[in-house]
Formats: C-alpha cells, sequence, structure tokens
C-alpha cells in the first residue's frame, strides 16, 4: 500500500514500460516515446523515470541512452544497483513500498509542474524480479500503471509476448498498445497484430534499429542518432502517441462519469436510495493489497489542472467481510485461471472432479471437528445456512416425530442473529430491520437475551442486558481479554451456574408451558455481525450448547429418547454454527468454534473460503444427519442444489485460499499481533491483580487482534465511545446513543466521515451498524500499515 497517492493524474498522462523480454527494446522504445512527445508537444515536459536498474552505469543507467538521443527529456533512476547486492548489504535494500512510494512522490512532483508526458521503465522482463525478490508485475501492481509492452520480435518472440501479456493481464494491467520492431524474416509483428487485434489492442510496428557499432563508439551515436530523427516522422509514432492520449484522457472521462451512470441503473443492496446521490458513491478504478483506488475530484493542494485522479482508499469493511488475502492476489488470479482453463465449469451431481473432492477432505482435516463428515457445497453464506436450516429441522422431525406441515417447529437463536436474505434463514432471526417488511417473513424461534463483551474505561466488561439481571449477575470485570475466554477456569464459576438454570428454566417454560417445538439451535460464534457486531460472552454460548445437548428430554415427552450423545451424535438439537463471517482465521484462528470448548454438529463456512476472490459456501454435517436422509424414496433426500454447485474455479481457489492461511498460521506470520496483546495483556493483570480473582495470564489461552491492544484501550475511555473490542482482524466500536436508535442511528457517522475524508492521497472506506462503527483488516494486513489507520482513528476522535 503506498503511503502518498494513486497514480493517475490529469496533467501528467504516464506510462509503463515493459519488456516481453530482456533486450527487446525497452530504451529504445521509451526514448522514441519522449523524444516524440517533446517535438511535436512543446507546450508540455517529458519525464522518464527508471525505479531500479541494475548493473554497471556505463551499461545500465537507461538514463544516459535517453539524454543522450532526447535532450529536452528530464530523467532519473531512483534506484541503482551497479552490481549484486551483497548479503551484508540487504538490509540497505529499498522495500516494496519505498518503490512504490518514490515512484508515487517523484510524479506527483512532476505533474504539479505543469502539463507533461511521463514514462515509466521497467528493468528486464515482465517476471524479472525486483530488489527484494518480488516479481516486477507484482512489485508495480499497486500503482496500476497501463502499459505500453514492447514484443519480442527474435526467434520465439511470439511465444514470450503472448506469455508476458498474459501475464499482465492476469494480473489486472490495461495493456494500452503492444510495439515491436518489424522483422522482414521473422515477421513477428503480422501475426502478433491478429492476436492483439482480436482482443482489441493495436500493434505498431517500429523499424529496427541499427545494429550496436562495437568499434566505435561516435559511429555507434550517430547511426542511433539517425535512427531517432528518422522513426519520430514514422506513422505509427504519431499514431501511437495519439492513441495513448486518447486513452488517458478516455479514462478520466470514465471515471468521471460513472457515477452518475451507476446512479441511473444500479440497484444497491441495504441502501435507501432516496439518500443516494452521484457524489456518495465510490467510483472504484482497481484494488490491491487492503486498499481501492478511487475516483476523487478533489484537487491536490487546490491545483485544479494538476489534480490526481485516484486515491488509495483502505477497505474497511474488507469488502463486505470477505476479504483474506488481500485484493488482487496473483497467487488466487493463478488459481482461478488454472481452473478456468482446465474444467470452465461442469456439473456436481454425479461426478466429481479434483478441487471439489480435495477441498472437502482439506476443510474437514482443517477444521478438527470429529463430529464433521460430509461437505455439501453452495454459492453464498444465506445458501449455506438455508441448508443447514433443512438439515438440522428434517433430523429433529425426523428422531421427535413432528409433522413440521401440521404444526409449526422453530429454531433456537440469540437476539440480534441475522443468518442471511433467504426466506428460511431470514425466518431464523427474530423481527428486525433486515426482515420485517419482507412480506414472506414469519420469524419462528425463540432468540434468547445474553450477556456482551466490550472494553470500557481500560477493562474488559461482560455486561448483562438490564432485563436479565434479576436471573443473572451484575456486570462483571475481567483483566485481559484472554481472562474472559479461560472457559476451563469460568466453567466452574458462578455465572456459568446461572447461565445454566437460566437457559434451562426458560427452555422449560417454552416447550412445557407454551408447547412450543424446536428443530435447532443456531448460533453465531462470539461475533453476531448484521446485528451490529455483538461480541457474544463466550461462557455464555457454551453454556447454550451444553444444556441443548445434554438435556434432550427438555425439547420432547417421548419415552425412547436416545440419551446424551457420545462426541460425535447429536442430542437434544442439532447444532448450527453460522460462521461465515467469524470462520477461517477471521478471528485469528481456523474456526471460532473453537473459542467456545464445543464441536457443532453442521457448520457453514463462505466469505474468507476463497480468500475474498469468488463466493463459494461449505456446509459440513455429522455421518448421522447425513444418515437420516438415506432412503429408497428420491423425496427423503436432500433436494437443495444450484447449477454452479462446487464450481471447480472457486474450488481450486478455496484450496490455495485455505494452504496460504495455514502456511501463515504455522509459520508465525501474526505472531507480531501475538505479541502486542501478550505483552498488554500481562501487564494488565499485573496492574489489576488485587481486584479480579483472574488466573495467572499464562494460563490463558491466547486471544490476539491485528488491531493494536493500545487503540483498543485508548478508545474505551473516549467520551464519545460506549465500548470497544477487537479479536483477529475485526475491530468493533460502538457509540454512545441516547436516541437509542438502533440500525437506524447515525452516531457512528462522525467518525465515518473524517476517515472518508482523510488525507490527500488517502482516506478510510467503512461501513456502519446503526451506532456501531467496525473496521476490518485482511490476514495479509501489514503491522505500519494498520497503525497508520489507527492513528486517522485517534486524530478524528481526538484521542
Amino acid at each position: 500500500m503506498s503511503r502518498v497517492a494513486g497514480a493517475l493524474w490529469r496533467s501528467l498522462p504516464a506510462w509503463q514500460v515493459y519488456g516481453a523480454n530482456t533486450g527487446v527494446g525497452k530504451t529504445v522504445l521509451s526514448t522514441i516515446l519522449c523524444k516524440v512527445s517533446s517535438r511535436f508537444h512543446p507546450e508540455r515536459k517529458v519525464w522518464f523515470l527508471k525505479p531500479v536498474s541494475t548493473g554497471p552505469l556505463e551499461d545500465a543507467d537507461d538514463g544516459r541512452h535517453l539524454n543522450r538521443y532526447a535532450r529536452d527529456v528530464n530523467s532519473k533512476c531512483l534506484y541503482q544497483f551497479n552490481q549484486p547486492v551483497s548479503p551484508h548489504l540487504a538490509a540497505r535494500r529499498p522495500s516494496d513500498t519505498d518503490i512504490l512510494d518514490s515512484i508515487s512522490q517523484q510524479l506527483g512532483t512532476w505533474a504539479k509542474e505543469g502539463p507533461g508526458f511521463a514514462v515509466v521503465e521497467t528493468a528486464g522482463g515482465v517476471l524479472s524480479p525486483g530488489p527484494n525478490g518480488s516479481l516486477q508485475a507484482d512489485l508495480y501492481r499497486p500503482l496500476r500503471f497501463p502499459v505500453v509492452l514492447v514484443a519480442d520480435p527474435r526467434l520465439g518472440g511470439i511465444s514470450s509476448t503472448i506469455a508476458a501479456y498474459e501475464s499482465l493481464s492476469i494480473r489486472g494491467y490495461d495493456i494500452s498498445a503492444v510495439t515491436v520492431f518489424t522483422d522482414a524474416y521473422y515477421k513477428n509483428h503480422e501475426y502478433l497484430e491478429d492476436f492483439f487485434g482480436e482482443k482489441g489492442i493495436r500493434v505498431f510496428g517500429i523499424p529496427f534499429p541499427p545494429a550496436r557499432d562495437e568499434h566505435s563508439v561516435s559511429k555507434d551515436e550517430k547511426s542511433m542518432q539517425a535512427f531517432y530523427e528518422d522513426v519520430i516522422n514514422h506513422p505509427n509514432i504519431g499514431n501511437l502517441l495519439a492513441a495513448l492520449s486518447t486513452k488517458h484522457e478516455r479514462r478520466i472521462g470514465e471515471l468521471g462519469t460513472m457515477a452518475a451512470r451507476a446512479n441511473d441503473v444500479i440497484w444497491y443492496p441495504f441502501t435507501q436510495h432516496q439518500l443516494v446521490s452521484p457524489s456518495n458513491i465510490s467510483v472504484i478504478d482497481s484494488a490491491y493489497g487492503d486498499c481501492f483506488q478511487t475516483f476523487t475530484n478533489k484537487p491536490a493542494d487546490g491545483d485544479t489542472t494538476n489534480n490526481e485522479v485516484l486515491q488509495f482508499s483502505f477497505d474497511g469493511s474488507a469488502s463486505w467481510w470477505t476479504q483474506g488475502l488481500g485484493h488482487g492476489n496473483p497467487d488466487l488470479s493463478l488459481s482461478a485461471a488454472y481452473a478456468a482453463g482446465r474444467y470452465g465449469h461442469v456439473m456436481l451431481p454425479g461426478g466429481i472432479h479434483e478441487p471439489a473432492l480435495s477441498l472437502a477432505e482439506d476443510l474437514i482435516d482443517l477444521l478438527e471437528n470429529p463430529r464433521l463428515k460430509r461437505v455439501f457445497y453452495s454459492d453464498n453464506g444465506s445458501t449455506g445456512m438455508e441448508i443447514a436450516l433443512k438439515m438440522g429441522l428434517r433430523v429433529s422431525c425426523d428422531r421427535y416425530g413432528w409433522d413440521a406441515s401440521q404444526e409449526e417447529v422453530g429454531i433456537l437463536g440469540l437476539s440480534g442473529s441475522y443468518h442471511g436474505d433467504t426466506i428460511g434463514t431470514m425466518d431464523c432471526s427474530e423481527p428486525s430491520t433486515y426482515n420485517k417488511r419482507v412480506e414472506w417473513y414469519r420469524g419462528r424461534g425463540y432468540w434468547f437475551k445474553f450477556p456482551t463483551v466490550k472494553m470500557c474505561k481500560g477493562q474488559w466488561v461482560v455486561e448483562v442486558p438490564e432485563e436479565l439481571q434479576e436471573h443473572l449477575f451484575d456486570n462483571k470485570t475481567f483483566s485481559s481479554l484472554g481472562s474472559v475466554f479461560n472457559l476451563e477456569h469460568r466453567k466452574e464459576s458462578d455465572a456459568a451456574y446461572l447461565y445454566r438454570d437460566y437457559i434451562k428454566s426458560t427452555l422449560q417454560e417454552l416447550v412445557q408451558r407454551d408447547s412450543r417445538k424446536f428443530g435447532a439451535l443456531i448460533i453465531e460464534p462470539l461475533i453476531l455481525g448484521a446485528g451490529g457486531m455483538i461480541f457474544a460472552d463466550p461462557l455464555f454460548q457454551h453454556t447454550l450448547v451444553q444444556v441443548v445437548r445434554e438435556n434432550p428430554q427438555l425439547f420432547s415427552s417421548r419415552d425412547d429418547l436416545p440419551p446424551p450423545s457420545p462426541a460425535t451424535s447429536w442430542s437434544g438439537l442439532p447444532v448450527i454454527f453460522d460462521e461465515v463471517f467469524t470462520g477461517l482465521y477471521r478471528l485469528g484462528r481456523r474456526t471460532s468454534a473453537s473459542f467456545l470448548d464445543v464441536h457443532p454438529d453442521i457448520s457453514v463456512h463462505a466469505k474468507l473460503l476463497t480468500g475474498g476472490l469468488l463466493p463459494l459456501s461449505t456446509t459440513l454435517a455429522s455421518e448421522d444427519i447425513f444418515n437420516t436422509f438415506l432412503s429408497p424414496q428420491k423425496t427423503d433426500a436432500l433436494l437443495h442444489g444450484h447449477s454452479y454447485t462446487a464450481h471447480a474455479v472457486g474450488c481450486q481457489v478455496a484450496l490455495t485460499s485455505l494452504k496460504k492461511m495455514l502456511h501463515m498460521e504455522k509459520s508465525g506470520y501474526w505472531n507480531s499481533f501475538v505479541d502486542d496483546w501478550t505483552s498488554a495483556n500481562a501487564l494488565l493483570k499485573k496492574a489489576t491483580a488485587t481486584t479480579t480473582s483472574d488466573p495467572v495470564e499464562s494460563e490463558n489461552p491466547v486471544v490476539w487482534s491485528s488491531w493494536s491492544h493500545g487503540l483498543v484501550r485508548d478508545l474505551s475511555y473516549a467520551e464519545s465511545v460506549e465500548g470497544v473490542f477487537a479479536l483477529g482482524s475485526v475491530l468493533s466500536i460502538s457509540f454512545r446513543d441516547e436516541s437509542g436508535g438502533g440500525y437506524t442511528s447515525a452516531a457512528a457517522s462522525g467518525l465515518q466521515s473524517k476517515l472518508a475524508q482523510g488525507s490527500p492521497g488517502f482516506n478510510v472506506h467503512s461501513r456502519v451498524l446503526g451506532n456501531v462503527l467496525y473496521l476490518m483488516a485482511s490476514m495479509t494486513s501489514k503491522p505500519d500499515e494498520l497503525r497508520r489507520i489507527e492513528q486517522m482513528v485517534r486524530s478524528a476522535l481526538l484521542l
């Protein structure tokens, strides 16, 4: 993530020159572009930038070549390595971020000097490594300059040129033009004109430069000078420059009109369109890592002629909770391309393909839940939960002898939960802004109110809803977040017994007094996302599952009920965990279920499953739930499916995503975050040792967040903040709201507005849920990048 700005300026059209190989004439093409622009557009300055150059100065300084033959051009090399860098100098290498920042800063400075034209030349081929080993196409990708690709005119050059084009395309670059030195023998240009013409990319043939005169420097310079003087008058050169200028103007024009056009034709989800105008629609040109590049009409430093057109916007909603491995991740893109090329899409029923089978096996192993043995594929979290609901209700009705067509069978859940927008899953939530205006909604169930966790005034608090305090206890404080999660210690506490009595007595009243029937227990482990980022007390959720499993007689008066189950069979009610949002490392662990020390009978995973690239969902179930659907009659089967069930592209991407996150876990990728929270918890425990009965901090489970403990602590003291928590990649800030507006509250909009305003070249995209503003990192976020966001939050709240 560049710390400076985007890579598009109104006054400075800039192109990146990539070569299909080494020695194909990138510098010659750069010199031609600069020279012809200087000759025919004297009103604008011409700039040449070489970010990284390697080798002896006399051979590698392309700026010297350019200045020799295009004297009116301003050139600069940012980083010159005269020879291979030895290990003891490795620490002096510029980081990839430093290189990107230097490029953006330099071009931004030039853009302020008036109308211009810039060429940014790479070194070597498209996939040549940069100073830190990153492939060039990946190193420069955050800036996403439009590309002029210099084709290889030599034997084998067609192959290397197309390979270079595909490598750039798969990473999201726009190829503005292809140039090739024409050769009467190989005639690569003729084939490439046809190949790229079908893709709408023009190929510009350029006469070959003269062969290098190894015996006379002066003769060599004279022949090259004559070549340049002739070639700039070649019609293709003028056409090339005109085409590039047109593309630049068209790109800016398109960005400038997209918001208004979208406002005319797009129907946005979860949006009251009467409140929408083009001015509050974000136009996203591209995305990479944790950031969007978004269109901005703000002039830089008040200069309306040389302003930046793009800015970096931190994706604070992790693209609505899906982002795991960063936008534009090349490994995921390559996996998708591989599966698309190998399979396209093939139907699943009655067949199998390697990505679907491997993903099912890997997912069962990764989740380490002895109950889960079967994987049912669908296309998103809502449908995954719809399938889980069908499974749960069927097995309960089968065991208890209920006929759901004659009597209502509901679910048990938690107040504020939300499981999706399909009709069945909507009915699994109590009436709310999301569903009460949906005409088919009925709301079939009972939803427990429950204690929540937040940090207030520097202390972790388990806060009990006022209406439950007569059944439970007053709010309890804990010295660290780890001690809240120490269920081994807390399971024998007074709170656990009070929870158990409250849950059991409530269920007895519902079933015995009110004659209600329930077919499943559905829980979002730890964090209820759409309900407002509500952090549930893990002890309450653990206890709820245990009471349901240990007391099957609560749900039916039959005398032949099976006793409480062994480890892998369901008992009482099938327990469904909605881990669509919280699963697969979102909270810092493979599963959010592991925090609760219980294994669900059915578990649903989506969002991070494919690292944020593609829609895919899995509903995992136990073998005994699967067996309930076995019958000679097809009507007894689970008749649910989608045309794109287990689509190979999504499964292949998910395999790559899971393997990468598992590697990150095992390699200690998140250790710096863990260390921050571990040390902070230990200090906090020491400071409060005389006021709490918590266990020794080293006995607590490891609980951490990529958002710093210091930020969470400081936010908890802010006057406007009611409570705050962070876990894994999630940060949630609840603001005081005397109006009690709930989902319609505007209490968090002030911070949202300040973050959106940002600073020159950078802002933060965020979403609010009523009085709650949340920010979400990806699993690849780096500490220094997140600390920058944190500083913006601090400044906005005057911390």
